[in-house]
């Protein structure tokens, strides 16, 4: 891996993703978080990943910042209709974004002292074969109970999309 495309990349993502943060205008913040997307794709294709760095591409560049878009076109937001948001707001959000920081730091620190992890063939690590070996070994439980939640989620859509029947007039 060429250290010069990686850090170009990296300092891409990050200052796209501030962008994201800091940017006032919704359509703008967006387009940043495309950007986002497209240099964390060329990471993945760095480490060897080329079904994440797919994935990424048609999932989260295409379909999702495109929903992203249409939500922000038909919502029509302006300064006038948006509501303000108070300090408390801003106080929650970053004592999230502080614990969120803390538990990546404790799982990095942990996952450092685990020692090896008997990986036999390096190339193979971001293929779809070894990522498949690994999602339905290591990480079933994880996996089933993710696709319970989605299960949960797409019937909960259902149900509140549903319409209730007109009550008829008699």
């Amino acid at each position: 891996m060429s250290p010069t495309i990686f850090l170009t990349l990296a300092i891409i993502a990050v200052v796209s993703a501030m962008f994201v943060v800091f940017a006032k205008n919704p359509v703008h913040s967006v387009l940043s978080l495309i950007v986002t997307f497209f240099s964390i794709a060329g990471l993945y294709l760095l480490m060897n990943a080329q079904f994440l760095f797919v994935v990424q591409i048609i999932v989260y560049a295409g379909a999702i910042m495109v929903l992203f878009l249409f939500v922000l076109m038909l919502l029509n937001l302006s300064a006038d209709t948006e509501p303000q948001k108070s300090n408390r707001f801003r106080v929650i959000a970053s004592a999230s974004a502080g614990l969120l920081s803390l538990v990546f730091s404790a799982g990095m620190v942990i996952d450092a002292t685990m020692g090896d992890r008997n990986v036999a063939n390096i190339q193979e690590i971001g293929l779809v074969k070894h990522l498949g070996k690994v999602l339905f070994t290591d990480y079933l439980v994880p996996f089933e109970i993710s696709s319970i939640l989605f299960l949960a989620g797409m019937v909960g859509a259902v149900l509140l999309g549903k319409r209730t029947p007109k009550e008829s007039k008699s």
